[in-house]
């Protein structure tokens, strides 16, 4: 049997190995700061990504510089832990801008780490600076206003409250089509210019920049604004403004008289209208007595107001029209018959009918049926009807004329109904 190992070299054979493990895995390389204003962002290039084995992961860690100098090596904070990529954004941390912090990086391929590669990083002096974040023109006369918004933090905040020496350099052209204009340079450390120096109704292009100058720092130039300038306008401008002016005017006031009148006469013919109400209607509607028949409203405490408790409709009477037949023309133009009956032997029959059981003066027969008519009232079942009336009535005037003529009664009348 072989004697047992030693502790000791087992322990050697472990350093060893991990040693050399840990060599095989190579180092991050070329790191740098992405930054503006405040947004910060690590990025780096490793060649480990060719190598064969579990796939390679980077960690991110940072420590304020004064604490890494008081050796407060346990205090690191980690950024970004076992990340495929190769780049980590710090911006989310909210480092202090006018700090100075220490950062490491290690790259990852399971159980092996490689060496950790360590940054200093001053964001006063390494931020890059932006550009003004807003830039706009509006014309005054002849002159050129140019208003610039500060650049904005990652919170949205100025950057001016970071830089209090903080300018702005403007230039400005006036736009032609030449490649190489005349550009104009003013510095500035207000956020409202006016470019003075400017010709009337001609166009003008504007570029700002953001200057830090304690550690020469200078943003990118804004997109160019273009915008023309105004003057005193031309009088055959002001004469053509007031015609089309007074133009509008005296079309809109025409509107409004016609409008007033079609509303005026509106009015008029509806609450004094030109064709009146006849006189007997304007009575009619308004009579407000009792017994009127007028509509109008009734009030609850009217005494006028009928409560009916069933309603009958009854049709109207129809007059039956009565027409008297002409006289017959055996009848001579004195009401006397040619038909004196003398054949009868003269026998003095004249038409005149005595009446049965009384000795009393003969009546004529139709003044005996219409005083029957008028006088004797009716037996029957039903009262008399309105024709039968109108009948006797008729009967009545005709004996009253024939009576008035002297006619005697020696003829006989016939009615036709």
């Amino acid at each position: 049997m072989y004697p047992p190992t030693p502790v000791y070299v087992l322990v050697c054979l472990w350093w060893l190995s991990a040693t050399c493990g840990q060599a095989e895995l190579a180092e991050p390389m070329n790191l740098t700061m992405i930054t503006m204003n405040t947004q910060y962002m690590l990025s780096w290039s490793h060649d480990g990504h060719q190598t064969i084995g579990p796939k390679v992961s980077f960690t991110v860690q940072y420590l304020a510089k004064y604490k890494w100098t008081n050796g407060a090596h346990d205090q690191w904070v980690t950024a970004c832990d076992k990340t495929p990529d190769t780049c980590c954004d710090l911006t989310p941390r909210k480092l202090y801008f006018l700090g100075l912090y220490m950062l490491r990086l290690r790259a990852n391929s399971g159980r092996l780490h490689s060496k950790w590669v360590i940054k200093e990083f001053c964001p006063d002096k390494e931020a890059a600076l932006g550009p003004p974040s807003k830039v706009d023109l509006a014309p005054a006369g002849p002159l050129l206003d140019v208003k610039i918004s500060d650049p904005l933090t990652s919170t949205n905040g100025s950057m001016k409250e970071l830089h209090a020496q903080m300018y702005y350099r403007v230039v400005y052209w006036e736009h032609t089509d030449t490649r190489n204009p005349d550009t104009k340079i003013v510095d500035t450390r207000v956020n409202m210019l006016t470019l003075s120096d400017l010709q009337a109704w001609t166009s003008y292009c504007v570029s700002v920049q953001s200057r830090y100058d304690f550690y020469n720092k200078s943003s990118a130039f804004t997109t160019p604004h273009c915008m023309q300038t105004e003057g005193a306008v031309p009088w055959w401008q002001v004469m053509l403004i007031f015609f089309f002016s007074g133009l509008v005017g005296f079309v809109g006031l025409l509107l409004l008289l016609c409008f007033g009148v079609n509303c005026y006469r509106t009015v008029k013919d509806t609450f004094y209208p030109s064709v009146q109400l006849p006189a007997h209607f304007e009575a009619y509607l308004s009579d407000l007595s009792p017994g009127s028949d007028a509509p109008r409203l009734l009030t609850p405490d009217s005494e006028s107001e009928l409560i009916c408790d069933r309603l009958s409709i009854c049709p109207e009477a129809v007059l039956l029209e009565i027409h008297m037949s002409p006289l017959p023309s055996d009848l001579e133009p004195d009401g006397r018959s040619v038909h004196s009956r003398q054949e009868s032997g003269g026998s003095g029959d004249s038409g005149v009918y005595s009446t049965e059981g009384s000795s009393g003066p003969r009546q004529h027969s139709g003044s005996g049926l219409s005083s029957a008519c008028a006088k004797e009232p009716w037996h029957g079942e039903s009262p008399a009807l309105p024709e039968q009336v109108k009948m006797e009535h008729m009967g009545l005037k005709h004996e009253a004329a024939a009576a008035h003529r002297g006619l005697r009664d020696e003829g006989i009348m016939d009615m036709g109904v």
